[in-house]
């Protein structure tokens, strides 16, 4: 017996999701933490058809119909909860830059599916979180960023026959996330290409044991993230195809910043401070961002949506 046919709740719906950083330097495809910068979306059901209104970053580029990535993510939500609506109008204020490293597409997957919860009557209770990810790695390919945008913090996700699992530890109140972001975009899909089908065990028995070093060290002894943040499984095979990213990380580290590339980049994450003096160079944006620890969820009341610069801190 299938799910029951929904029914819909009358009014708005409204989410906050958390842009996310993934990897973490050693943790390739299972590590991942929450930013505190958001994306905004709002739903209702209509009497038919799909519209979409898009601001911020993306206005202009992604598609104002059903193809867009967050009514896509609320169609396979739906479908999960029994069947879709008539119709949706649904807006996007995106403040997390796109094809940057941080995680929009895992947002807008994310907004959809908790979207989607929101407008079922008893949705949250029928798709538990443990099914929300499992649904949003499956549109993802990968649960590393949707894990942190749907439960926020710091989370440790794999996959398994049943699909996506992912447990969230609270990242240390020492841990002060700095995003730098290029001008430029890069594309997960690229960045994967540039990857080995094999590394050497030496490196691969590094990196492993480093991933679980950062665990302890995210968590409980920040002083470690320098080492706890050494990589030799991905990072520096994907240099030929961003070296304005390489060399940054390489200078933060030299510095003593615990500094990795975001996600497949381009942007760079430091998760320790950055000295005051540090200057990153022509082209980044730079921006102090808070650890998110809440991940995406319904709101119940208004939101007032930011406005001004996206990324302000330029140095």
């Amino acid at each position: 017996m299938g799910p029951v046919t929904p029914s819909f709740v009358p009014g708005d719906v409204r989410v906050r999701a958390p842009a996310t950083s993934a990897n973490l330097g050693p943790g390739f495809d299972a590590l991942g933490l929450a930013l505190a910068l958001y994306d905004y979306a709002s739903a209702r059901v209509t009497e038919g058809g799909v519209v979409v209104e898009v601001s911020g970053e993306g206005a202009g580029d992604l598609p104002l119909d059903a193809s867009h990535l967050v009514v896509r993510a609320m169609f396979a939500a739906f479908d999960e909860l029994g069947g879709r609506p008539p119709g949706l109008a649904v807006s996007c204020v995106n403040r997390i830059p796109q094809a940057r490293g941080l995680g929009s597409s895992s947002a807008a997957i994310v907004s959809g599916i908790q979207l989607a919860r929101g407008l079922v009557v008893d949705g949250q209770r029928r798709m538990d979180d443990a099914a929300a990810l499992r649904l949003a790695a499956s549109i993802e390919g990968h649960p590393d960023n949707v894990a942190p945008c749907l439960l926020g913090g710091f989370t440790i996700a794999w996959t398994e026959e049943s699909g996506a699992i992912a447990v969230t530890r609270r990242p240390d109140d020492a841990v002060q996330p700095t995003v730098f972001v290029p001008a430029d975009r890069g594309f997960t899909a690229e960045a994967r290409a540039a990857l080995p089908a094999a590394v050497p065990h030496a490196d691969a028995a590094l990196s492993a044991g480093r991933a679980a070093l950062l665990v302890h060290a995210i968590t409980e002894e920040p002083s470690l993230l320098l080492s706890a943040t050494e990589d030799r499984l991905h990072q520096a095979y994907r240099a030929p195809g961003m070296p304005e990213t390489f060399s940054l990380v390489t200078a933060l580290r030299a510095a003593g910043v615990a500094a990795v590339v975001s996600g497949a980049g381009p942007s760079v994450l430091a998760l320790s401070p950055v000295p005051e003096d540090f200057a990153p160079g022509m082209g980044w944006v730079e921006q102090r961002l808070g650890v998110d620890v809440t991940g995406a969820r319904v709101e119940g009341v208004h939101w007032d949506t930011p406005s001004g610069p996206l990324l302000p801190q330029v140095r």
